[in-house]
């Protein structure tokens, strides 16, 4: 019957509405049986007992009563649901936010994005016909026709008699094509959300598909994976019309039955006019909820196909965050030393240590460069000080505390984060820059814009900080977008600052003018940089070398550049291209 106990745990939570729509629909159920024998006594005292129209009077005006209140409980019963089905999106969609938040950077980046993004908003969105329509209409398929029977064996047992054996054979034409319908529609989902991912995987890389010359070769797989999409949902509503005329028809022949029997015994004076007529008026409507169960049946079908992958990703442990102490007494370990120890790290399905049993220490006050080829896990090691991971084996500690024993909140509140390739949102400057600090004065962002060197960009501008940027910064150049990134940390201020290097892809005179803003914004803190340009880390207090996951060579630039390894060889290089 396309019940999941998943999906109905998440009604549950919400009781109140459900319950209500619930009621209101029995209402309507019995203000309906109300309403064919006040009809029935109408037609009955008009042509039968011969009565004027003032003798009725009354009975119209109960029938117009019964009628009104009928529809506004129906209403009032629909709009119960979708302010439960409201609810219950509004929860998801926070616990699906919460858990990517969670699982953190490195999980969102695994999964294709597109794919991601019809979970989010199509698939939730898809539970709405589920709890709005489905379940509520699951419950009166039960109540109305359990009402309805009732009042017909009262009236005639034989008509009574029919109704029981005819009703469950729309049930069992249900669970039959219903088997067909859950394939069809678990295909049509999964097709959908392949088409999803892969559309969008071709937007982003459009520039890169023109300038090959690929964009034509990948309009064709769009429109190939569109086709697929094409067949699969027509499938899926082949099994829904086949569905609906199988209901139809047991409905159709079923209340045929009824009318042949009681028109029969009607000439035959084995039973009066009146109760012939109520019963007659009474048997669509007997059927009529469990035909639109069916209906509602293959709306709510998305829904549970969708449900699917939206439990898979709320099942998904995080890394770190669900097993983060909910409180500590103790203090947070502001300006300690950050240590590393045998801290081991490899990502799933890998067959490769990303770090293998690495022991450094991270002094306060100082900073600390991070060198090495391609691959050698610098990336791992600052995504695991970032707490974006957590590690396999080992632990890091901050002074004499253990990470894990810090809520996340509270270490990403003491780091300031400048990228390589800084995230902005389609929103303004300002908005950008006040994500470091929601609550900062005028005069602090004045401070972060000046000492970021932003303050001349933004002057020049129309509308100043209110200047939307586009999505991902493309209204702003380049380098304007690193100075954002940089005033954002300088806005935050924070103890410890992580820097992937920001100037590797710059020019020389906005490469000095970025670096001499980093000095300022490191000095006197904790500092960790990615390098990608080993000019820019000659200053650096100390420089870890990683080669395979594990810290090779250790030392300041003087100590390192006197050793044979990766740091000199590479350092060599670096001189040779700037003397070429």
């Amino acid at each position: 019957m396309n019940l999941d106990r998943r999906l109905i745990l998440l009604a549950r939570e919400h009781p109140l509405p459900f319950a209500a729509a619930v009621l209101l629909g029995g209402i309507g159920g019995i203000l309906l049986i109300g309403q064919a024998a006040l009809l029935a006594e109408m037609i009955d005292g008009l042509f039968i007992g011969k009565k004027s129209l003032p003798e009725i009077t009354a009975l119209l005006a109960l029938y117009a009563a019964a009628s009104l209140l009928r529809a506004g409980s129906n209403w009032a019963a629909q709009s119960e649901a979708n302010r439960g089905t409201l609810g219950i999106k509004r929860s998801l969609h926070e616990r699906l936010l919460r858990k990517l938040s969670a699982l953190g950077p490195l999980h969102a980046r695994s999964v294709q994005s597109g794919k991601l993004g019809a979970t989010l908003l199509k698939g939730v969105e898809s539970l709405d016909p589920y709890f709005s329509q489905y379940i509520p209409q699951l419950a009166l398929s039960v109540i109305v026709p359990g009402a309805v029977l009732a009042a017909v064996f009262s009236t005639d047992l034989l008509s009574g008699f029919i109704l029981l054996v005819t009703a469950p054979l729309i049930p069992l034409f249900m669970l039959l094509i219903g088997r067909a319908a859950k394939k069809a529609t678990a295909d049509q989902w999964e097709s959908l959300t392949r088409m999803s991912g892969h559309f969008l995987d071709v937007l982003q890389g459009l520039t890169t598909l023109k300038l090959f010359g690929r964009s034509r070769e990948r309009t064709l797989s769009i429109s190939e994976i569109s086709e697929g999409f094409r067949h699969s949902t027509m499938k899926v509503l082949r099994v829904a019309f086949l569905s609906s005329l199988a209901l139809e028809l047991v409905g159709t022949i079923s209340t045929a039955i009824i009318a042949v029997e009681v028109g029969l015994r009607l000439l035959s004076g084995s039973i009066a006019f009146k109760p012939a007529f109520f019963i007659l008026l009474l048997t669509p409507d007997f059927y009529l909820p469990l035909r639109q169960l069916g209906a509602k049946f293959h709306a709510g079908m998305e829904g549970t196909s969708a449900a699917k992958e939206i439990f898979e990703l709320l099942g998904r442990a995080a890394s770190g965050e669900d097993a983060t102490p909910q409180g500590s007494s103790a203090p947070l370990p502001i300006r300690k030393a950050i240590a590393f120890h045998r801290v081991s790290f490899s990502y799933p399905q890998s067959g490769r240590m990303a770090l293998d049993a690495v022991d450094c220490v991270l002094e306060n006050g100082t900073c600390t460069a991070i060198a090495g080829p391609s691959g050698a896990g610098k990336t791992t090691f600052v995504n695991l000080l970032l707490r974006f991971a957590e590690p396999d084996t080992g632990h890091i500690s901050c002074g004499e505390r253990d990470l894990r024993d810090i809520r996340h909140s509270e270490w990403h509140a003491q780091i300031s984060w400048v990228p390589q390739h800084p995230y902005l949102f389609n929103a303004s400057l300002r908005e950008n820059l006040l994500m470091a600090k929601p609550g900062a004065s005028e005069r602090e962002i004045a401070e972060a814009l000046a000492s970021s060197r932003l303050e001349p960009f933004v002057r020049s501008l129309p509308n100043g900080l209110d200047t939307p940027v586009g999505e991902q910064g493309s209204r702003i150049s380049g380098g304007e977008a690193q100075r954002l990134s940089l005033a954002r940390a300088f806005l935050k201020n924070a103890p410890l600052v992580v820097l992937d290097e920001p100037v590797s892809h710059t020019d020389p005179v906005l490469e000095q003018e970025l670096l001499e803003s980093m000095r300022r914004l490191i000095a006197g803190k904790t500092s960790v940089i990615i390098a990608h340009r080993l000019g820019t880390i000659e200053k650096a207090d100390r420089i870890l070398v990683f080669d395979n996951g594990r810290i090779v060579q250790a030392g300041s630039h003087r100590q390192l550049v006197l050793q044979p390894g990766f740091y000199r060889e590479a350092l060599r290089s670096f001189e040779e291209e700037n003397a070429a």
